[in-house]
């Protein structure tokens, strides 16, 4: 039987909105928005695996489960792995929700885990949504690119993720949830990052670069993530 934990990977350390994860939307931290929506998924393990002792108690404060990581990680997933090996964690699914999502939809989490428990020969996975004219020329907006036309609750695989659209046909908003196989992410800590990880700040592309195949479900939800100031106050609007 398959096991799912869900770690949201959370740091102090953003540079353009200093102390991200503890400012507050309607008195509450954002990354406690994150935990409640998560927990509300039916997923039954939720951690979250941080730098920060501020972060850490504010989770344990609101009766969560948190765990403190090194502060060297690069991406979230290799926080996410040092999570796993201090938890003694023996789920076969990890679902990796960023910390800045504080809209992020629990339907959504259940998607991307009920896919991977119906097909188990399936290592990575990940969401998107319709992308909007604007969004399509924001490079800060990620683009999940497939080869055909994505369908509604449907998975495929992904061609590649950019920034930048030049020819490609089939084009959608990326939403910053993964899955994935606990041991295919042991073999991730250990790759070689890529050029293309690097150049595009997309851990993802470790993935693909690495002959990794990494399957996009389409989703109607697009939880806006939180990088600047303005979005915090889009976010405090919304919610």
């Amino acid at each position: 039987m398959n096991k799912t934990a869900i770690i949201i990977p959370s740091h102090l350390a953003a540079k353009r909105l200093p102390n991200k994860p503890l400012l507050k939307i309607h008195g509450k931290a954002m990354i406690t928005h994150v935990w409640e929506r998560s927990k509300a998924s039916n997923v039954t393990d939720v951690f979250v695996a941080t730098a920060d002792t501020e972060i850490l108690n504010e989770i344990k404060n609101n009766g969560g489960n948190a765990i403190l990581t090194g502060k060297q990680h690069t991406t979230g997933s290799d926080r996410i792995h040092e999570a796993i090996d201090k938890l003694q964690l023996d789920h076969d699914i990890i679902i990796n929700v960023q910390g800045d999502m504080p809209m992020i939809n629990p339907e959504t989490i259940n998607l991307i885990n009920n896919f991977m428990i119906a097909n188990p020969n399936v290592n990575v996975s990940t969401v998107a949504s319709e992308i909007s004219k604007n969004e399509t020329e924001d490079k800060n907006v990620v683009k999940a690119v497939t080869e055909h036309d994505l369908k509604k609750n449907k998975f495929q695989k992904a061609l590649n993720f950019i920034r930048e659209i030049s020819n490609e046909k089939f084009y959608y908003h990326h939403i910053g949830l993964y899955a994935y196989r606990k041991n295919v992410l042991n073999k991730f800590v250990d790759m070689q990052r890529t050029e293309n990880e690097i150049n595009r700040s997309l851990e993802q592309m470790r993935f693909l670069d690495h002959n990794i195949d990494v399957f996009v479900g389409y989703t109607d939800d697009n939880p806006l993530s939180v990088d600047t100031k303005e979005d915090l106050e889009k976010i405090r609007k919304f919610i």
